[in-house]
Parts: C-alpha cells; structure tokens; sequence
C-alpha cells in the first residue's frame, strides 16, 4: 500500500475568524474537523466540500435535514471519494464560486474565499434571527445558497434538490427561532 505524502506539513491551517466568536459548539467542532480534513487530503484551503463533510459527520439536525439515509449515504461517499478520485481536480487550487462577495483574506489564511463566505452567511443568519452563534443548519442552508461551491457540486453528484435542501435547512433554523 502506498500512502499519498503532500509535502504540507502535517499542520491545519490558521483559525478561522469565526472560531469561538460566533459559532455554537457544535460549530466549532464542524469547523476544526473541516481543518483537520483539508490537513489529511493535503489541501493547502478549507474549502466547502470540506465544511459539508465535517457538517454532515458532526451534526444530527443537519443529517435530519437530508430527508431519508439513501441519499444522505451517497452524499457520503461523495465526500469520501475526495482524496481517492473524485476531487482530485480541486487540489492545489482555490475555491471560489464569485456567486458571492467573499470574506478576504491574506494569502494562505487556509480559507477558500467560499468558504469564508459561507461562515459569514450562516453567522448572519443566526444574528437576523436573534441568536448570538450560528449552527450547523445555519451553515448548510448558506452553503446550498452558493450554486457554484464545491459543497453544492458534491450534493448535486449525489442527487439532492439543492433549492429543497437550503429550503428546509432554513425553515428549521426559521422555527426553532421563533420557537425559543
């Protein structure tokens, strides 16, 4: 067997911004598995395909979300796929819809620009409906918002009505807001 090596050193990326400001705990948890992942594949950004994966393995709300396991098990192995085949095309480049302004950072900040964008949209979310962090729904309903993201590509491969997705996604987050 032999074993991929990158040259990266086996170091995750720099903190997000968001990290502990504006996040819940599951949050956070979701976007240190998404460093760890982009680390493992040998991937020099945290891009959306890497948010969704640890999104999906991280938060039980968003895996009610997908409406039945078939399809939230092929979205799955969509995700594993990514470092034996299915996006290998991505590597060593940068994620970057331009469906939405993005977050700007210094090169190397370890965050594709849809990716930061994404995180905003979610905290965003959260704040218009008066809570402090955003959550897990929050960020899938913000990545199914993006139509050109690496998140959106691998859900559409895997047979998932984007628009019904983001829709459900939203009204969750929508009526626990109003609920509490």
């Amino acid at each position: 067997m032999q074993f991929r090596t990158s040259g990266i050193p086996e170091q995750a990326p720099p903190n997000h911004p968001w990290t502990g400001a504006g996040l819940s705990a599951v949050m956070t948890t979701v976007v240190n598995g998404a460093r760890r992942r982009a680390v493992r594949d040998g991937d020099r950004h945290v891009d959306t395909a890497h948010l969704l994966h640890s999104l999906v393995e991280s938060d039980p709300e968003v895996r009610e979300a997908f409406d039945g396991g078939p399809r939230l098990a092929r979205v799955l192995g969509y995700l594993v796929q990514r470092s034996i085949g299915y996006g290998l095309r991505w590597q060593g480049t940068q994620e970057d819809s331009g469906a939405f302004p993005a977050v700007r950072e210094r090169a190397g900040e370890g965050w594709s620009p849809s990716a930061a964008a994404a995180l905003a949209r979610a905290r965003r979310s959260a704040l218009r409906r008066g809570e402090l962090h955003a959550d897990g729904l929050d960020l899938l309903a913000a990545l199914a918002a993006d139509p050109r993201c690496r998140a959106v590509e691998v859900l559409e491969r895997a047979g998932v009505t984007i628009e019904r997705l983001g829709a459900r996604a939203a009204g969750r987050t929508a009526g626990r807001g109003r609920q509490g």
